[in-house]
């Protein structure tokens, strides 16, 4: 008995409607066609993965599935691991051909493709995974990169169009753990609400009103949570393409008037697929450092301080009210972040590779592309950048004066006066009294002293760049990895 030949879409980080290549792909090539997701049980394993990466996702694709039914249009949902899902559908159908974006994943999400790729040799099936993000697979350096991004950004958009006869509903057996619904529906309101209706609600507001204070605001704990563009977590998980938002916000009616804001924010979605094209060529960055050289530096783990970093209890108020807030909206602006991993590496002396998982799992943004470079980057470990140390009471009083967002999220501190918010510990024993405050009791005291750790981070750090091995890596960095425009 003959199969009945189908096509598949598969969806990663690719959560929408329009402007989506595969999907317009299979509509093109005029069979039946599948268009599946897979909550994939060995990659949800992954330290990288959270529960709220779930309710995101989860969110993402009822929004995604209200679309589709508008269009008489099914998506198959499946629990299942993907060489399992393919095997299952060519005991009933021939595949011909299987359409993706490619993801620019951590090793196990390699390994997976590996995989599939394999099924695909072995069944006959024409495999077409096409470019996110701008991000090229495959090149050994970065000759000509940038002017490529900048065609492909300016190049049409993708318009989908969809025929409900091509439409094909599968009856599976990997239904979603009803647990994975609970989470959906347990989906806290201090994070951002998932979907691409959503996705386009912030980005037109930014243009619209949002924007104008951008690179103003851009550093400032409370005021870049209205400022900021907010639209990195439809950007992780696909509900917008990076295209999409680069000609909508070089094309909006108001750039004229916020050009440098509006050039700022397109500057920032450029270094994104910068980041992303690093970790596309070498995908080590997640457990290796960018320059092995530093792979040949101890490192003095310290479970109290690894502890308290994560908790929110350094005795630091930037960092604690940074990761507190991270706990509990999935979202701080690039300065905090960058302070949060500076502090750990630097001024509390841990390796990166104990920290960088607690941050993915925090981030509703997360996207491994970014996340493993820039953690790297801020920890010192590419023997390239510059070390940026950041002091957080520096940070504070420069972007926090009144101590506001510090009182919101370090409630314990919130009769402490603004001329200690950033220092409760230079509070003298009587004003404590006065204040019915205790240091050591109601706030921990500074885990270490900024100054002598700064001075011995400056001195480890520096020290190591020394090492043969780091300079040798370095030149293979830059070769690799420098943009060059031709």
């Amino acid at each position: 008995m003959s199969k009945s030949p189908i096509n598949i879409v598969w969806l990663k980080r690719d959560l929408r409607s329009q402007d989506h290549e595969p999907l317009a792909a299979a509509e093109a090539a005029g069979l039946p066609y599948l268009i599946l997701y897979l909550f994939e049980p060995t990659l949800l394993k992954h330290p990288e993965w959270s529960l709220r990466h779930n309710q995101f996702v989860l969110g993402s694709l009822e929004d995604l599935k209200k679309t589709f039914a508008e269009q008489q249009r099914a998506l198959s949902i499946c629990y299942a691991d993907a060489v399992l899902v393919l095997s299952e559908l060519l005991e009933t159908y021939e595949i011909k051909q299987l359409f993706s974006y490619r993801e620019s994943g951590v090793q196990l999400t390699w390994d997976r493709d590996k995989e599939v790729a394999q099924i695909c040799i072995d069944h006959n099936i024409e495999w077409q995974e096409f470019q996110r993000e701008g991000v090229l697979r495959g090149i050994q350096n970065r000759d000509g990169w940038d002017k490529q991004w900048y065609v492909r950004m300016h190049s049409p958009l993708t318009q989908n169009t969809y025929d409900p006869t091509l439409s094909l509903d599968w009856n599976h057996k990997f239904p979603i753990p009803e647990v994975l619904f609970q989470d959906w529906k347990d989906y806290p309101s201090t994070y951002q609400a998932a979907g691409e209706s959503m996705a386009w609600k912030y980005l037109k507001s930014f243009c619209e009103e949002r924007g104008r204070n951008y690179m103003r605001q851009i550093s400032k704990p409370l005021g870049s949570r209205y400022s900021c563009g907010r639209i990195s977590p439809y950007l992780a998980w696909g509900c917008l393409s990076v295209k999409q938002v680069f000609q909508f916000v070089k094309n909006h009616p108001n750039a004229p008037n916020h050009k440098r804001a509006f050039n700022g924010f397109l500057t920032r979605v450029k270094w994104r697929s910068h980041f992303i094209q690093k970790f596309e060529v070498e995908c080590e960055y997640e457990t290796l450092c960018i320059n092995r050289g530093y792979e040949h530096m101890d490192w003095q783990r310290d479970e109290a301080f690894i502890k308290a970093w994560k908790t929110g209890q350094t005795g630091y108020p930037m960092v604690d009210a940074n990761m507190r807030c991270l706990q509990a909206t999935g979202w701080i602006n690039f300065r905090m972040r960058a302070m949060l991993v500076s502090f750990f590496c630097h001024h509390l002396g841990q390796d990166w590779r104990d920290g960088v998982y607690h941050l993915a799992q925090l981030f509703l943004d997360y996207e491994p592309g970014i996340h493993y470079p820039q953690f790297q980057m801020q920890a010192g470990t590419t023997g390239v950048n510059t070390i940026r140390m950041y002091n957080p009471v520096k940070q504070g009083l420069d972007h926090d004066p009144e101590g506001e967002f510090v009182k919101q999220w370090v409630p314990e501190l919130r009769d402490v006066p603004v001329t200690h918010i950033h220092q409760p510990w230079t509070l003298t024993p009587m004003e404590q009294q006065f204040m019915n405050f205790e240091l050591g009791v109601d706030y921990p005291h500074p885990l270490v002293d900024l100054e002598a750790s700064g001075k011995a981070a400056r001195e480890r750090i520096y020290g190591h760049r020394k090492h043969p091995q780091v300079q040798k890596e370095k030149q293979r960095i830059l070769k690799t990895h420098t943009r060059r425009s031709k």
